[in-house]
């Protein structure tokens, strides 16, 4: 497996994810997913506050005993406390304390809280830094206007910044390619996608004019989630599927790790989050990593599922063909 630059860090190109820990993935087995994790070269893993109500967190307290040195450990707050000031200093106590570590490697945003004004959050985070804490700081579900604005803001004041966004992003979901993966590359973020596999989708296990398998996100997602039917089961995302079949079967490889390797040829993207719920999943994940495509297997694969034709891109593309890399003018202290 890879390694990439991630703020302070050398990560692993393949992140694993924890949101299953301790819940739908036995404490048992998530220990054996993470030492096979390991064994394949793997030292990044995510978790948040949120899973299980922080069982993700307790399942990882006495694997990370055994393997602290030996992984960079990244957890989020946000929903279980808002971000307002003292929320944020209690949250992350309760992560050390569940973690059983004495500092969090990356510290993310799980999402914006409209209810505390953003500078008072950021300023939070820079107090956890400052206090040995944290040693990163980054965010996860934010806008590009708001990512935009909080890395200036802790520009502007000597704060410790933001590394790295985690923002959903995959084969059957591009809209963060519009302004997100663009300002992430500007302003020299690392991309740590979630929801690779599109919640599933990207498995191959859903067919045409056919309810969801039982048990399967899409078949216990309600309306108003990512993974719903009526975001997911079209026929554009269907033909991606047939495609990325094809490649698999060319390459003897699977759908999910091609749908990874597409990723990992991404400019800007360093590691992408597999939520593997077994040991079987995680092993037919892990080929991925080494998996590259060529040009063409990604034009094939982009062509039938484009981010939406937005303005103003679309008219900026069109009429002076605004190049995808710009250069900003930040320190990034």
């Amino acid at each position: 497996m890879q390694t990439r630059s991630l703020g302070p860090f050398r990560v692993s190109n393949i992140c694993l994810g924890g949101m299953f820990f301790g819940s739908k993935t036995p404490v048992a087995e998530s220990h054996r997913m993470l030492d096979r994790f390991l064994e394949a070269g793997g030292n990044f893993v995510d978790t948040a506050d949120v899973y299980d109500n922080g069982g993700s967190e307790r399942t990882l307290q006495p694997w990370l005993a055994r393997n602290r040195d030996r992984v960079v450990v990244a957890t989020k707050l946000r929903w279980l406390t808002g971000l307002a000031p003292q929320a944020v200093k209690e949250a992350c106590d309760a992560s050390l304390q569940r973690l059983g570590v004495d500092e969090i490697d990356l510290y993310q945003l799980h999402g914006p809280d409209p209810d505390v004004p953003l500078e008072d959050t950021l300023e939070a985070l820079d107090a956890l830094v400052g206090a040995g804490k944290v040693r990163a700081l980054g965010a996860s579900n934010f806008p590009a206007w708001l990512l935009a604005w909080a890395v200036r803001t802790q520009d502007a004041n000597g704060w410790a910044p933001f590394v790295s966004l985690q923002p959903q992003y995959s084969l059957v979901e591009r809209t963060a390619e519009i302004e997100l993966l663009p300002f992430c590359r500007a302003a020299g973020l690392g991309v740590i996608p979630w929801g690779p596999l599109g919640a599933g989708f990207l498995t191959g296990k859903y067919e045409r004019d056919s309810p969801p398998p039982a048990g399967s996100r899409m078949a216990d997602a309600s309306d108003d989630l990512e993974e719903a039917m009526h975001r997911r089961a079209i026929e554009r995302n269907f033909r991606v599927v047939d495609e990325a079949r094809a490649i698999a079967d060319e390459r003897g490889a699977t759908i999910p790790q091609v749908a990874i390797a597409w990723l990992l040829g991404t400019d800007g993207i360093t590691a992408p989050i597999i939520g593997a719920r077994t040991y079987e999943q995680l092993e037919d994940l892990l080929p991925a990593a080494d998996l590259e495509l060529s040009p063409d297997e990604r034009e094939r694969l982009q062509r039938h599922a484009p981010p939406p034709d937005v303005y103003p891109q679309r008219m900026l593309i069109e009429q002076s063909g605004l190049p995808e890399r710009i250069s900003l003018p930040l320190r990034r202290t």
